[in-house]
């Protein structure tokens, strides 16, 4: 794929962008996202973002929000991606991985002829998102690292401490956000939080959430 520049602010962003609706599926700014595309809408969705910007915008279906079962309500707040890489099958999948731009809140859904859905969409409320690293110094690492360290415990995971005790705050918090197996209120919240040391807060929030309803004991209140 020839390489082609990102979007730098939320100017510089399409106001219209096709739309992947999936419940769980948390993509943040210069996050990676691996995707297995095999549904003809979205096959279609693919080809034509790869004629243009190759920006797909992930958002959760809002489950309680009602809703078509084929076209389901969907959340105002999703995240753009750029597609990064790219590869077909032989079976006439396609294996992308987005790359995260910034959040995006849905103005309006179009009508549209094509068989997958297109979004106007604002980047304006989320302009820290262009910036990297930006609040790392706010994060609370250590509480980030000890909530992860109960989970793996409990749960007997595997891990390379390496890796997480080399990773910048930024790129810890928002891989943990993504590959945490939380449901969708949750992944929501973490998309949702304002800014990077919120996102790490809800994170350990809910993590340790999981570990007393895992446990079995009654939560406590503070």
């Amino acid at each position: 794929m020839s390489p082609q520049p990102s979007c730098k602010s939320p100017a510089e962003c399409p106001a219209i962008i096709p739309v992947f609706p999936l419940p769980g599926a948390l993509l943040l700014p210069r996050g990676q996202m691996p995707l297995n595309i095999f549904e003809p809408r979205y096959l279609a969705m693919v080809d034509d973002a790869l004629r243009s910007e190759r920006i797909i915008g992930m958002i959760q279906p809002d489950a309680e929000g009602g809703g078509a079962p084929l076209s389901p309500r969907l959340y105002r707040v999703g995240c753009a991606g750029r597609i990064s890489q790219f590869a077909e099958t032989g079976d006439g999948r396609y294996l992308i991985s987005l790359t995260g731009i910034s959040r995006f809140r849905v103005e309006s859904e179009l009508a549209v002829t094509t068989p997958y859905r297109r979004c106007q969409v604002s980047y304006d409320s989320f302009a820290q998102d262009f910036e990297a690293r930006a609040g790392e110094e706010a994060v609370d690492r250590e509480g980030v690292l000890r909530a992860l360290r109960n989970f793996i415990e409990a749960n007997e995971l595997q891990v390379d401490w390496a890796g997480i005790e080399e990773a910048p705050n930024e790129a810890l918090v928002n891989a943990l956000c993504m590959m945490s197996p939380f449901g969708v209120r949750e992944k929501q919240a973490m998309l949702e939080a304002p800014d990077l040391k919120t996102r790490a807060e809800v994170l350990v929030a809910v993590t340790e959430m999981e570990l007393v309803r895992a446990s079995g004991a009654e939560p406590t209140l503070q």
